[in-house]
């Protein structure tokens, strides 16, 4: 499995008590499968792909704004087309300890007020059109402010992240064992190489196992065939392509993996239900 890692800590608590950052870089560089001891609030500004956070793996789009618990394990995949002009993705996040809303409800009673019936979520949340809205708000004007008007913005930001109902799971804490690695290291694999064929050895070989105990293994853990799972990223990630961007049907084709343009129409209409065009006419 990619070794996990974390792409950053919390700042020195003698300087700082929160951890903001306005991000605009190369998605190659994006950080891997990682997690870190910190809820992380995550708002996309530039970019789309797909985002593994606990035990799912899910597309994302421009203008999400994504909840992740502590020590979560997660990953932003940003497809490569999806970066601006000058070949960057760009997002704000702001990653805070539990330890901090603990110690601020204890030194202030109207924060405290607020937020003393909140049950603290462990499933990772994107939320909803309103409450994406407001966060997406309050994110970029504190983007634009020194440290102590931002941390005041923070005392509004909390109640109102942990307060909101206006959100769905987008993924389940997992306990790190044998086959739950392996899962993650398939995912992984298929995220970093869909583009191109992936062969039942290669990613047999990726995770150890003879390609018929592969084949065995991923059926009766997904309850769908390896094929089956690669052809589905492949879809995910062309709807996410054909919504966001202006390339051609056949461009994406080859893009995702698909390789012959008439087959990606074929299975495209089978699995959604329409045609490339028609879909992204719902779009525009």
């Amino acid at each position: 499995m990619e070794e996990t890692i974390i792409p950053y800590e919390l700042p020195n608590t003698e300087n700082h008590s929160f951890f903001f950052v306005d991000v605009r870089i190369s998605p190659e560089i994006e950080a891997k499968l990682h997690q870190h001891d910190a809820w992380e609030l995550y708002y996309v500004i530039r970019g789309y792909g797909s985002r593994i956070a606990g035990d799912t793996v899910q597309p994302f789009s421009e203008g999400d704004v994504v909840l992740i618990p502590p020590n979560m394990l997660h990953r932003w995949e940003f497809v490569p087309g999806s970066a601006d002009d000058n070949g960057v993705i760009h997002y704000l996040m702001v990653a805070f300890s539990h330890s901090l809303l603990l110690r601020c409800m204890e030194q202030f009673p109207e924060l405290r007020n607020r937020m003393t019936d909140i049950k603290f979520p462990v499933d990772a949340l994107k939320f909803g059109t309103e409450s994406s809205r407001n966060f997406r708000k309050m994110l970029v004007q504190m983007n634009g402010m020194d440290e102590l008007d931002r941390l005041c913005e923070m005392f509004r930001l909390l109640p109102a992240i942990f307060g909101s109902s206006d959100y769905v799971s987008v993924g389940k804490p997992i306990r790190i064992e044998r086959d739950v690695r392996r899962m993650l290291q398939i995912s992984t694999y298929v995220m970093c190489h869909y583009a191109h064929t992936i062969s039942l050895d290669d990613i047999a070989a990726e995770v150890g196992m003879n390609r018929s105990a592969f084949c065995t293994y991923f059926k009766r853990s997904k309850g769908m065939t390896f094929s089956q799972f690669v052809s589905q990223y492949r879809l995910n990630t062309a709807c996410e392509m054909l919504k966001h961007s202006q390339k051609q049907v056949s461009e994406i084709c080859y893009i995702v993996g698909f390789n012959d343009l008439p087959h990606f129409i074929r299975v495209f209409t089978k699995a959604m239900g329409m045609p490339p065009l028609k879909y992204r006419k719902q779009f525009q």
